[in-house]
């Protein structure tokens, strides 16, 4: 019979599984359910203090935290915000109001980021869940390990003026390195980078269909067909165009290329 206790363990274990999974190799792959599986038993042991289940109202309030947070982590933390920016401006620079539909790119969006961040969740996997799972670590030395990675993930892919900006803002500054540069800052600076990164792909992105839609208003207007709307006429085009140069394929890889690794 299951519980919420049980609930819980397989809502985790799914994600810590995945996670581990996706990133080590097939003979490791194996034995990363099993070790996701010991790290969550422990850490729902140090939650509960001592050994003891939790109650139902604490483990319901795990799990609706957890459902909280987790967006946000892949959202703010990760590859994620640029990739769905620029899938989102693709989109639109296509004319197409709703294909492909939010979940086929939030889907893109999300396991493209998994391919990313490959290496970084290797690394969590090896340095933190591995470890704590087999009761070599505590928890607090899990979490600080797995922070520090993602930490110098966002410290790559930020730029020097955005973290000058944020530091002159909370009036800190003076740091030898970026590993000294704390959450608080770090984390604007990374999404506004991010922002601004996406923005700037999503423009080159958009110029080459801007010209077509140019041109068809152009000649529409030279046959004086005025109220005849260019975007239903040079939305086949931009069509032809993109498939003709395969164009998944090149802003696939042009975005998982734009992360410094």
């Amino acid at each position: 019979m299951f519980t919420m206790r049980t609930s819980l363990k397989i809502f985790l274990g799914v994600v810590l599984f995945f996670a581990s999974a996706y990133a080590a190799d097939p003979a490791f792959a194996q034995d990363a359910a099993p070790g996701a599986s010991a790290a969550l038993e422990r850490a729902l042991d140090d939650v509960s203090g001592d050994g003891q289940p939790l109650s139902t109202t604490l483990q319901i309030l795990i799990v609706m935290g957890l459902m909280t947070i987790l967006p946000s982590l892949i959202l703010m933390m990760t590859s994620f915000t640029r990739i769905i920016i620029v899938l989102s401006i693709l989109r639109h620079a296509l004319g197409l109001q709703q294909t492909p539909p939010n979940q086929v790119l939030l889907g893109l969006a999300l396991f493209l980021s998994m391919f990313v961040m490959a290496p970084q969740i290797e690394q969590i996997n090896e340095q933190a869940i591995a470890p704590y799972s087999a009761d070599e670590i505590g928890l607090t030395e899990a979490i600080e390990k797995s922070g520090t990675i993602m930490h110098g993930f966002m410290a790559k892919q930020t730029r020097q003026s955005d973290l000058k900006l944020f530091m002159e803002l909370s009036n800190k500054d003076g740091f030898a390195s970026a590993e000294e540069i704390p959450f608080s800052i770090m984390l604007p600076a990374f999404i506004t980078s991010e922002l601004k990164t996406a923005f700037q792909i999503g423009f080159l992105i958009f110029l080459p269909f801007l010209i077509i839609d140019l041109v068809v208003a152009a000649v529409l207007m030279a046959l004086g067909m005025m109220m005849l709307s260019p975007v239903i006429i040079s939305m086949p085009f931009k069509l032809l165009l993109f498939v003709m140069i395969d164009g998944w394929a090149l802003t696939m890889g042009s975005l998982a290329g734009s992360f410094a690794v």
